[in-house]
């Protein structure tokens, strides 16, 4: 750890390995589609995402992100779930807001997610676990690799 990042504690976060890519289209054949509206909370690492699925149930939840390098390819993601109560107390916060429509798929032994934006733009997320790889589903239609590219982090595409 360099000297102006405090050490992250691990104890009850998850740790994401996401590649990130910017493609065509939705490939077909989704197992599941749900639909996300993300709320950053202005001035922290703090995410509310409330996550619709197909069948009405919604879950909410708080999120606490921490990067354990420079780029956004390695987070530590820690998550409450919220109840209503909590839920409507914690959206009075400013924020900035993405939604998106999220297609779940799977390949070998991972599981990638395109998420369709509101302005057209899909980003094919691939969880690598810790497993690290660089190769893509034939059925990918990559336009261009994003992982390092804050421009299309979450955080960024809110604001």
């Amino acid at each position: 750890m360099d000297a102006k990042r405090p050490p992250v504690s691990l104890k009850y976060a998850v740790v994401e390995r996401e590649r990130r890519y910017l493609v065509s289209g939705l490939p077909e054949g989704a197992l599941e589609v749900k639909d996300i509206v993300d709320r950053y909370v202005m001035g922290t690492r703090l995410r509310l995402r409330e996550v619709r699925d197909a069948d009405g149930t919604v879950v909410r939840k708080l999120n606490h992100k921490v990067r354990l390098s420079d780029g956004p390819e390695e987070i530590a993601c820690t998550s409450v779930y919220l109840d209503q109560e909590e839920w409507q107390l914690l959206m009075r916060l400013p924020a900035l807001i993405l939604r998106k429509r999220r297609h779940v798929y799977r390949w070998e032994d991972r599981t990638i997610a395109v998420d369709q934006h509101e302005d057209g733009t899909f980003i094919a997320e691939i969880d690598d676990g810790d497993h690290p790889s660089q190769r893509l589903p034939s059925w990918l239609d990559v336009i261009a690799d994003v992982t390092a590219d804050e421009e299309w982090t979450g955080a960024r595409l809110a604001g």
